[in-house]
């Protein structure tokens, strides 16, 4: 009987062993990649974190800008589908973006 309980010590043992290498390995492989990220971090430059305004008057004037954004992309488009002459798709390319000042003022200006 005690001869069993040796062999299945040595063997509980034998295991630990190989799970502490194992672990042992995998912390190093895990110090060298943090030792490298930091290396290399620290030839960069810090990115500069440039803070959006917040509250509900930002979000309605980015929601306003996308809106007006996508729009004038619609319209791109559909000139490029619609209209076949390069002439007329730099026409109404051009006639877009001297709109869009009229539009922002005429439809969002929150003055009136």
């Amino acid at each position: 009987m005690s001869k069993e309980r040796a062999r299945r010590r040595a063997e509980r043992e034998a295991e630990r062993e190989r799970l502490a290498a194992a672990r042992a390995v995998r912390e190093a492989r895990a110090a060298r990649r943090r030792e490298l990220r930091g290396r290399v971090t620290a030839v960069l430059p810090r990115p500069v974190r440039v803070a959006r305004q917040q509250g509900r008057l930002a979000r309605r004037r980015r929601t306003e800008n996308g809106v007006l954004a996508l729009l004038w992309f619609i319209v791109q488009v559909l000139a490029w589908i619609l209209l076949d002459g390069w002439m007329a798709r730099l026409g109404v390319l051009i006639f877009s973006i001297l709109l869009i000042p009229v539009l922002v003022t005429i439809v969002f200006d929150r003055r009136s």
